[in-house]
This record gives C-alpha cells, sequence and structure tokens, in this order.
C-alpha cells in the first residue's frame, strides 16, 4: 500500500540525492559575491578536505540561500560562532557548499533533517549558546 508518508518519504530522498549531487561551490574571495540564487532552499558546507561541515536551511528572508551563506561569511551564523571559532575567513580557505533551491517550508526542512541524519555534519544547530 502506498501510503502519503511513503511518497513523501521517496520525494525527500530523492531531493536529497539532488543535493548531494549538486556541485561543489567554493566560497568567493575577499569582496567576491556568492553565487547562490535569492530562493529558499537546503545547503551543505563542506570543509576543504571535504567533509561535512554543516547542513541548514533558509527559513524566511527575501534572499534566501544567498542571503544565508552571505550570512556564513559575514560570521552571523552558530556555525562560524561555534565551530570556526569566530573566523569566517577560514570559509575562504577552500570551503565549498552545495545547494538545492526548494520552496515548499515543510520539504526544506524534512530535507534539511534528512541530509543532517545522512551525512552526520561536524557542528550541529543546536540552538544552544556558546560560552
Amino acid at each position: 500500500m502506498v501510503t502519503r508518508q511513503s511518497t513523501e518519504a521517496r520525494r525527500v530522498a530523492s531531493l536529497f540525492k539532488q543535493l548531494n549531487d549538486n556541485p561543489l561551490q567554493e566560497f568567493p574571495q575577499e569582496k567576491g559575491h556568492v553565487l547562490a540564487p535569492d530562493t529558499q532552499g537546503v545547503y551543505i558546507i563542506r570543509d576543504a578536505k571535504r567533509l561535512v561541515s554543516h547542513v541548514g536551511r533558509t527559513v524566511r528572508g527575501k534572499s534566501g540561500l544567498h542571503q544565508r551563506l552571505r550570512n556564513h561569511l559575514a560570521g552571523k551564523s552558530s556555525f562560524v560562532k561555534v565551530h570556526l571559532s569566530g573566523h569566517a575567513s577560514k570559509l575562504r580557505e577552500g570551503f565549498t557548499f552545495q545547494y538545492l533551491e526548494i520552496k515548499d517550508p515543510r520539504e526544506r526542512a524534512l530535507v534539511e533533517h534528512y541530509a543532517t541524519a545522512a551525512l552526520c555534519p561536524l557542528h550541529l544547530g543546536l540552538g544552544v549558546a556558546s560560552t
């Protein structure tokens, strides 16, 4: 029996595969532009060794993926504050990102959670204040 849940689970798995298969893009050098769209979506950040450092999604905001990735470069994320000890410039040293545009907020949340479980990133945004 095919249920709504099993159909949705297959869709989420398919979207994750697309995300994970998308080309790696380098973070820009100083004064460069982040090459990502202004739409909503899910993204993966990998370190210079291609280990998954962070998985995230856009929640709101007019500039979507572009803005969220710029926020990381500006040090305005727990990922940079905690995992990179506040040194956003490290992202310019071989870190890469992949993204997938996903309009539906439920699908974005599910794909982010699926990717987090599948890839076990080094940093998890747990909403815990750092000391």
